[in-house]
């Protein structure tokens, strides 16, 4: 396998799947966290949409966090969807059910009125009730064995030990399995390790410089 270095942000939670994917599959790479509000020009160069993850594989540049888990689940033991195809394919599924995820607790922390964050926290509720149906009895995703599918959600289950300090919006109340799911992830090394020990702080200041609705509330607990 040829030098993999992964192109980062500190808090991007597409960044945290790739590192993920990596740390579960054992394989040795270099991280770069760049400021996305002043990319360098050779992070531009090599990036077609100006976005992270960006892994360069030796000279070679793949982007996109699930094509990014893809080529790792293709070439580096352990797999980590399942054999079956018609389970890998209803996983790969899910995990654009993840990115939605993602896309709504976006617009949940930036909405700038009381209005909007309350529309998106309803989305939210929704949302999980939907992964809740779906969770089994076991602690990961689909049971017993940790897959892509989980590596998609755990960062968007991450953003609730920020949200938690500020109230319990009823998100994730009254979900066992997606509580169970949940804590399974935030003890998992590879999730665990995926952000910074300061990732929490980090993650309070960037949404407070947004001044929407949640930094009021996140000021108000400070």
């Amino acid at each position: 396998m040829k030098k993999l270095t992964l192109i980062s942000h500190v808090l991007c939670p597409y960044v945290q799947r790739a590192v993920i994917a990596l740390k579960e599959k054992g394989v040795d790479f270099e991280r770069i966290d760049i400021d996305l509000a002043r990319k360098p020009d050779w992070f531009l160069a090599i990036s077609p949409l100006g976005k992270v993850p960006v892994l360069k594989v030796g000279d070679d540049v793949i982007f996109e966090s699930a094509v990014i888990a893809e080529f790792l689940e293709d070439t580096i033991e352990p797999a980590l969807h399942p054999a079956d195809p018609v389970r890998r394919a209803e996983h790969r599924a899910w995990i654009e059910v993840a990115s939605a995820t993602l896309a709504d607790i976006w617009e949940f922390y930036t909405a700038t009125t009381e209005e909007a964050f309350e529309r998106k926290r309803r989305d939210l509720v929704q949302r999980f009730e939907r992964i809740e149906a779906r969770l089994g009895d076991g602690p990961w995703f689909d049971g017993e064995r940790f897959s892509l599918a989980d590596a998609a959600f755990a960062p968007a289950l991450r953003y609730f030990e920020v949200f938690d300090t500020v109230a319990d919006f009823g998100i994730l109340a009254d979900k066992p399995k997606v509580a169970r799911w949940r804590k399974a992830l935030a003890d998992r090394p590879s999730v665990a390790t995926a952000v910074a020990p300061d990732y929490g702080r980090k993650l309070r200041d960037f949404i407070v410089a947004r001044k929407s609705h949640m930094a009021g509330l996140l000021l108000q607990t400070a």
